[in-house]
Parts: C-alpha cells; sequence; structure tokens
C-alpha cells in the first residue's frame, strides 16, 4: 500500500475528507508527540557531554554492522 501526503485548502478540508470518507480511503490521523516523549528527549540533550558524540560515518557503521 502505498502512502500519500496533501495539503488541502482549509476552505475545502470538509469536503474532501466527506470525499474519502465516500471512497472508503482509510485516513491516518496526525499524532502528536506525547509531552513526556518530549521532555525525555530534551533531558537527554542536555545531559549529553560533547566527548561523548561520534562522528557520522562512525554511527552509520555502528548501525550497519548491527544489521547483520
Amino acid at each position: 500500500m502505498k502512502e500519500v501526503t496533501l495539503k488541502v485548502p482549509e476552505q475545502k478540508l470538509h469536503f474532501f475528507m466527506e470525499l474519502i470518507k465516500q471512497l472508503g480511503i482509510e485516513v491516518a490521523e496526525d499524532q502528536d508527540i506525547p509531552e513526556v516523549h518530549k521532555t525525555l528527549v530534551r533531558e537527554r540533550i542536555k545531559e549529553t557531554k560533547p566527548e561523548d558524540y561520534i562522528p557520522w560515518d562512525e554511527a552509520r557503521k555502528q548501525f550497519n554492522l548491527k544489521g547483520r
């Protein structure tokens, strides 16, 4: 199944959503990121020391090795 993202003018949204509903097309609702998750990530960013960082090339190698 393919996923498509559309931009619909605000004044046409109701009509568009009714059309989608009539056609039986599945609609995924916007999913906001919970505040607790945002807070957790912000805390981790604050607590991370620059010496803990690794270059992207090295990180990519580590990901590739884990996938094998």
